[in-house]
């Protein structure tokens, strides 16, 4: 693997430590559980690790000077910087990506991370804008 610069890998140690507690998480419950189950354990798993974390936070989305009622709602925040979505299905597709890329550009933030819990083995997808 070349060696990737902060800027072409954004929050690495941070984004590893996310992946590793969804890996914990996923290998206890394993596959078959809805998306809030493993939003509570993961809740959970973060708080072990001391995974600074904000839990079902709203995002504003802005339209040239004006804040839109209508708001996304990100499954976690953590380290006030990464965007955190969980799903649990048999695939993930361009669609739960695109929500990801959304989440970001409501937030400006660079980094995001897609984790899919409905597989034999955990899904994950780090997304960078």
């Amino acid at each position: 693997m070349p060696n990737l610069t902060q800027k072409e890998f954004p929050l690495k140690e941070e984004t590893y430590e996310i992946i590793g507690a969804a890996m914990e998480a996923h290998k206890i419950l394993g596959s078959g559980f809805l998306e809030g189950v493993y939003q509570e354990a993961l809740n959970i798993e973060f708080k072990t690790r001391n995974i600074k974390n904000e839990r079902e936070v709203p995002l504003q989305i802005q339209y040239k000077e004006h804040v839109l009622s209508k708001k996304y709602i990100a499954d976690f925040i953590c380290y006030d910087k990464i965007i955190v979505e969980l799903k649990a299905l048999n695939e993930l597709c361009g669609e739960h990506e695109a929500q990801v890329l959304n989440y970001l550009k409501a937030t400006n933030f660079k980094v995001g991370i897609l984790l899919n819990f409905g597989c034999k083995r955990l899904q994950y997808k780090r997304i960078v804008l």
